[in-house]
């Protein structure tokens, strides 16, 4: 079994900060890719920022300049530090791993998601 459990949604006012950590446990022989989708109410789910094993980033467009991915592998946790949010940062984010376990073909593991709410 894997689990990935997430923490620090919350509400902030826009132009606050808020730092969302996952961290990926049970398992687990290598995880590869790590990160952070979202999903606004009616919107699809879309990319925020991954990150690999070896510390590569991606970003959306939306968020460079203002989010910060970071993993820490022998903790197999992945952090998003949010700097001047926004209203339009406002969903439900979700972390995700993809993860070789043991016997199993790897594979993407999906937490169970944190709100984030920006506003005034």
């Amino acid at each position: 079994q894997v689990q990935l459990v997430e923490s620090g949604g919350g509400l902030v006012q826009p132009g606050g900060s808020l730092r969302l950590s996952c961290e990926a446990s049970g398992s687990i022989v290598s995880i590869n890719a790590m990160g952070w989708y979202r999903q606004a109410p009616g919107a699809q789910r879309e990319l925020v920022a991954d990150i690999t094993s070896g510390g590569s980033t991606n970003y959306a467009d939306s968020v460079k300049g203002r989010f910060t991915i970071s993993r820490d592998n022998a903790k197999n946790t992945v952090t998003l530090q949010m700097n001047n949010l926004k209203p339009e940062d406002t969903a439900v984010y979700y972390c995700y791993a993809h993860i070789r376990r043991r016997w199993y073909p790897a594979a993407e593991y999906w937490g169970q998601g944190t709100q984030v709410t920006v506003s005034s």
